[in-house]
């Protein structure tokens, strides 16, 4: 079987501290589904001002949205859930813990987790969701959060949302998810908010 292809798209950018920090989404071409992982955002919120989003959502770039079967969100916050309401009606996988939090803490932006359409297939921990494509429970950034991790022929490749928001955190992993992470070995991690994947160092 081919291996899927992982193709980040850049859908916004926000002020975080004195530099703008990118945020990507990610299709993964598998050969029985397209899917999604986080959608991003689509629109600007006052609860998000500080941050002076920047926003290029995916209803504006070139991806055929109908032809997206699966999305995965690896966590519910803002910049990851915002876009979630463009597919409505489709599966959209979450960890249970997460779904929980993000209807009961306040730590995302609430309207957009609860889109109208929006249906969420709750997970318990690991998930095959395709043949060679499973969610894994990585705690850390959030307690509910989740990464993909893609089979391959060689070694896994994983799309990790903010399991790790810059390479040093995965160069040195401290949290839970990144350790387990690390410990899958994997060849390349794709990470929301930097373009190029985090690869592990060499001796």
């Amino acid at each position: 079987m081919p291996s899927p292809t992982i193709t980040p798209l850049l859908v916004a950018d926000l002020l975080a501290e004195d530099d703008r920090l990118p945020v990507y989404v990610h299709v993964i071409e598998h050969p029985d589904a397209r899917v999604l992982v986080d959608t991003g955002m689509k629109e600007l919120h006052p609860a998000v001002a500080d941050m002076d989003p920047r926003v290029f959502p995916l209803s504006e770039q070139e991806l055929d949205l109908p032809g997206i079967d699966i999305v995965v969100n690896t966590h519910l916050h803002f910049d990851h859930c915002g876009g979630n309401h463009l597919f409505a009606g489709r599966p959209i996988y979450v960890q249970r813990r997460e779904l929980d939090d993000a209807r009961s803490e306040d730590y995302t932006i609430r309207e957009w987790v609860e889109a109208p359409g929006v249906e969420y297939v709750p997970v318990e921990g690991e998930l095959e969701l395709l043949p060679g494509l499973r969610l894994v429970p990585a705690p850390g950034h959030t307690d509910g959060m989740q990464v993909v991790v893609v089979e391959t022929d060689g070694r896994p490749l994983v799309v990790g949302g903010d399991v790790a928001v810059w390479f040093g955190e995965l160069d040195e992993p401290s949290t839970e998810g990144q350790l387990r992470v690390r410990a899958l070995d994997p060849e390349l991690v794709w990470l929301t908010h930097v373009r190029e994947p985090w690869r592990p160092r060499t001796a």
